[in-house]
């Protein structure tokens, strides 16, 4: 049986049936960001001819979303261990569904991308404040399995979202794969507010006067100007790699907020965490598996319109494959992380996304679709695999106290893993075209490229250790 607790005031348990019901409603916040991103994907090729834009501009319709979702992150989490979560949600799903709202009604790129960024600024805090309100409810012995079973909502979502995208968009356009997200985030605010007790922490006005704007300040500025610097063509007009002034604005932002955590008593993100090494070494792995996901998410839906010729209703039906195969097996991952060492987990679905990167950098424009979809159901299973283990293994790293820092920086710095990447292979891909290769040669480079990761990802999972009960 669960030792649901809540963080109140008093820390007054929570029935069975009332921990199940906090579970049920965030899993309704935790398919808002699958949801979008799966749409967008679809999109993706579509507002690229429609807007007439290059590779690396368009790898930025994905990217203006998650930069301010992986910049948010940390700050959520942080946030959540003085302020009531519940509030923190619902003021988040409010400003997802005006994103939503600019996003579907964008009359062109600036106010496309502005609703995209807005977008990522509300659902930041979601899977953050998830992981440390159900890791506060459930028991050690239970996360496994519970986040486990969260975490399925997220491909479950994805795989519904892509399909359903496919067909809006070869009806209605680009624009009606953001109607659902909006509806969505309706459902999600009844649900929340009515299933998720209020969390009396501690005195909020007090906590966010003290709160560390300045560390807040700097690590943006720094996340920012990084993104700026790996795609600059796109803001500054400089190719890639090439503006200095964006990579020095980036290392003075990161050293002065190394400078002003060390010298504060509460700082933003606690210096010690990168003292762990047990959670470096999660974080990595976790890093290393999103990396490859969010080049995978740019480069999946352009390299089958483009080499493969699909319209967006077969696209939609291809891209939820790896995503069904991830909610299949997601929820025994947790089980298994449960019962078994997480390092072999790891290294299985790191090995996996490996040998799939490998295999489409070999394959002909002439390949049967049904090797395709083979190797991306292959993909889902690997990549669900691992999921609930990095999640469990990571919160058993840190006190009860600091989950909600934890989860903050270990989403953040998982989640930037995702958005470098979204940056980079649209920069690589216009590189390679810009090279005059063929087009089936250009992307199968950016594959190669992408295989990189996660064998380091194997090399660090080798040493994860965690507590067993």
């Amino acid at each position: 049986m669960s030792k649901a607790q809540v963080e109140s005031g008093e820390a007054e348990p929570l029935s069975p049936r009332a921990a199940r019901r906090v579970l049920i409603s965030l899993m309704f916040s935790s398919m808002l960001m699958p949801m979008v991103s799966g749409m967008s994907r679809v999109a993706l090729p579509v507002i690229r001819d429609d807007f007439g834009i290059p590779a690396d501009l368009t790898a930025w319709v994905l990217a203006a979303f998650m930069l301010p979702f992986v910049v948010l992150m940390p700050i959520y989490g942080r946030l959540s261990d003085g302020v009531d979560r519940r509030v923190l949600i619902l003021v988040g799903t409010v400003i997802f569904g005006v994103g939503s709202t600019m996003t579907f009604m964008a009359p062109d790129m600036r106010w496309l991308m502005a609703g995209r960024a807005i977008q990522g600024i509300g659902v930041g805090g979601m899977t953050p404040m998830g992981m440390a309100l159900l890791a506060s409810i459930f028991s050690a012995g239970e996360r496994g399995r519970v986040l486990g079973t969260w975490s399925a909502v997220g491909p479950a979502m994805s795989f519904s979202s892509s399909f359903v995208a496919g067909i809006l968009i070869a009806i209605w356009g680009w624009r009606a794969a953001f109607v659902p997200g909006l509806l969505l985030s309706v459902v999600t605010f009844v649900a929340i507010y009515r299933g998720v007790p209020s969390q009396v922490i501690g005195e909020a006005s007090k906590f966010l006067r003290q709160f560390d704007w300045g560390g807040v300040g700097l690590l943006s500025g720094g996340i920012v100007f990084l993104m700026f610097y790996l795609s600059s063509r796109s803001v500054t007009g400089v190719a890639p790699f090439e503006d200095w002034r964006l990579l020095s604005g980036a290392g003075l932002f990161f050293a002065g907020f190394w400078w002003w955590e060390r010298g504060r008593e509460d700082p933003f993100l606690a210096l010690n965490f990168f003292g762990n090494r047990m959670f470096c070494r999660v974080t990595f792995c976790a890093s290393m598996r999103m990396f490859v996901q969010g080049g995978i998410g740019v480069l999946m839906p352009l390299y089958l319109v483009d080499v493969h010729r699909m319209g967006p209703a077969l696209l939609g039906v291809f891209l939820i494959i790896s995503s069904a195969a991830m909610t299949l097996i997601v929820r025994f991952g947790g089980q298994m992380a449960d019962r078994f060492q997480s390092r072999w987990l790891v290294m299985i679905g790191m090995f996996v996304q490996l040998t799939v990167m490998l295999g489409f950098a070999h394959l002909s424009d002439t390949i049967s679709t049904w090797v395709i979809a083979g190797l991306l159901a292959y993909y889902g299973l690997g990549a669900g695999l691992m999921l609930a283990a990095l999640h469990s293994t990571v919160m058993g790293t840190v006190d009860s106290d600091q989950m909600g820092a934890a989860a903050g920086l270990y989403s953040m710095l998982r989640f930037m893993g995702m958005a470098i990447s979204t940056a980079l292979v649209g920069v690589a891909l216009q590189f390679f075209f810009d090279a005059n290769l063929a087009t089936l040669d250009a992307y199968q480079k950016v594959f190669m490229v992408l295989a990189i990761f996660p064998v380091l990802g194997m090399v660090v999972a080798f040493g994860l250790r965690e507590k067993r009960l």
